[in-house]
């Protein structure tokens, strides 16, 4: 009588676990720079409904005949940050691909930070025109504050 055997040997075995452990060694690397343009595009993307809901309550108070930018305070209205201006308010936390408010002044400026990766973004919101550091900020944008971070430029252009 023929016994067949049906498995596999140990080289065999021990030639699959080391070609996985190349593929992964490889690909892990790549996942993690995948995360992070993830986090660049849905931050853009945010940055643009932000600066839309902007110009868009700016045209709504022009044709009422309020020609006063929208206030910091009015802009993070409702619940969660950027109500006053977008349909669905972002959520306020400080993982990466999120934005934290970081405060409200007397004069209608609203200060932010996203987070890309672990590195912290700084944004602001000019409800007046603003000099800061030389740079004149024209009324109603909101600009990356941080120009020395790395993903400042590429969140904004």
């Amino acid at each position: 009588m023929i016994h067949k055997k049906n498995a596999f040997t140990m080289i065999e075995l021990v030639f699959v676990i080391v070609v996985l452990g190349i593929l992964a060694a490889v690909a892990i690397p790549r996942l993690s720079a995948t995360r992070t343009d993830a986090q660049i595009s849905k931050g853009r993307a945010d940055i643009s409904s932000i600066r839309s809901g902007i110009m868009t309550e700016r045209q709504s108070r022009l044709i009422t005949g309020n020609n006063a930018f929208i206030s910091g305070i009015v802009l993070n209205a409702g619940t969660g940050l950027f109500g006053g201006v977008l349909t669905y308010a972002l959520s306020d936390s400080a993982t990466a691909g999120h934005w934290t408010s970081t405060g409200n002044d007397a004069v209608g400026t609203a200060t932010y930070n996203y987070n890309v990766a672990g590195t912290t973004v700084g944004f602001t919101y000019y409800q007046n025109e603003t000099t800061v550091d030389g740079v004149v900020n024209r009324a109603g944008t909101f600009v990356c504050t941080s120009p020395t971070a790395a993903f400042c430029d590429e969140l904004t252009n």
